[in-house]
């Protein structure tokens, strides 16, 4: 197997819940060495509700990291914590500024201490203006982005998304500013580092599409519309004779005549009321009517592979029971499974994206609480037995 493309780089995860933290997963993925700073005894969050606990979910996210234990709220582990910092390329945490300047965990610190450093800080609502101090999670964020907003039936209340999508996509972003900053680093003359002021509102509302511009040249305010898409017809979901949903995108107008000849009525194509999409929009309501009747008429799985058939994108409305026997996600790669010490083979989403040359891999699951303190404490700080000794009974390690 190729070298992974991040073999050699050094990540400290000096974060918890959720963004930073799977920011530092997604470059363990691709082969960074992920050293996890986490609280003594209890352990990080998603670990489960016991101590030292390994529940599923940290098996999976905490995937291809080392687990040391250090108390950021003492003197002495905010020394370590520093100490720490000169031997990474990546710093990544997501404490708020004003928990961060009181650690001596603030850009400018840890500046000093370490200027090739990749500095990752995902907070709330980054690390500048008037809102820089308060907190969020994935349900904040999605509320200031304006994402719940936008998400539920227009006669109901906004609702939040069933994954924790502003994490993950924030993530992302954290993981792309990360390798750009060490391209630029190591290709650059003066290998400076630098500061990646990631907010965590910022991920969603960069997914806004028009949303802004709209508003700004003709006062529109987008609101929530449900399943359907007012501009793009028909493109929406659609209960099928099992009482399973199906997803059918047919809004472009080539897309509509398959559509068409594919329900037996061809002459929906050249109807005043349905042959463009400008047409479409303005009913919507009658040719979702037709439709609906339609697609009452099939099974899930069989109108899927009906329309798929005809190149008509479709696809039935997956639960994960759904999508853990899915062949497509197993034979792609998507999924994959992973021998784990307590729970055996254990599936779990693969490293993505797929690089044919380098692609990810994913070389142990999370970690036992504290299991790399000798191993990092000693090689890198050059601690002996008795000094940790001392640390752990002192509750700092």
């Amino acid at each position: 197997m190729a070298t992974p493309p991040l073999t050699g780089i050094r990540v400290l995860d000096m974060s918890t819940v959720l963004a930073a933290p799977v920011t530092a997963t997604f470059l363990g993925d691709f082969g960074a060495d992920v050293v996890k700073i986490e609280e003594p005894r209890h352990g990080d969050f998603t670990r489960g509700g016991r101590a030292g606990e390994r529940s599923p979910y940290w098996a999976q996210e905490a995937r291809n990291k080392k687990s040391v234990t250090l108390d950021l709220r003492t003197e002495r582990g905010q020394h370590i914590a520093r100490d720490l910092v000169r031997h990474f390329d990546v710093v990544i945490t997501n404490y708020r500024p004003p928990t961060l300047t009181a650690w001596g965990l603030d850009p400018d610190s840890l500046r000093a201490i370490n200027p090739r450093a990749i500095l990752v800080y995902v907070t709330g609502y980054g690390l500048t203006g008037p809102y820089r101090d308060r907190g969020a999670f994935d349900r904040i964020a999605s509320a200031y982005a304006g994402l719940t907003h936008v998400t539920g039936e227009p006669d109901r209340d906004p609702v939040r998304s069933g994954y924790s999508v502003i994490d993950y996509m924030a993530a992302y972003l954290g993981a792309f500013a990360v390798v750009t900053a060490l391209y630029h680093r190591d290709t650059t003359t003066d290998g400076e580092g630098q500061v990646v002021d990631l907010a965590l509102y910022e991920a969603g509302f960069r997914a806004s599409e028009d949303a802004l511009v709209g508003h700004a040249t003709d006062g529109r305010v987008r609101e929530r519309t449900g399943n359907v898409n007012p501009q793009i017809v028909p493109a929406s979901d659609f209960t099928t004779a099992d009482g399973r949903r199906v997803s059918i995108h047919a809004g472009t107008d080539s897309l509509f005549r398959r559509l068409g000849a594919l329900i037996g009525r061809p002459e929906l194509a050249t109807d005043p009321r349905f042959a463009t999409r400008v047409e479409r929009a303005r009913h919507a309501d009658e040719l979702y009517r037709i439709l609906d009747a339609w697609a009452a008429e099939h099974q899930a799985a069989a109108l899927a592979d009906l329309l798929n058939d005809a190149g008509i994108p479709a696809a039935p409305l997956m639960s994960i029971a759904d999508i853990a026997a899915d062949p497509h996600y197993r034979e792609r790669g998507t999924i994959v499974t992973v021998e784990d010490s307590e729970y055996g083979e254990l599936p779990m989403p693969a490293p993505i994206p797929h690089l044919s040359a380098t692609p990810g891999s994913i070389r142990s699951t999370g970690p036992a609480l504290g299991a790399h303190n000798a191993e990092i404490y000693r090689d890198l700080l050059g601690l002996d037995g008795a000094e940790l000794a001392a640390l752990a009974a002192d509750g700092v390690i």
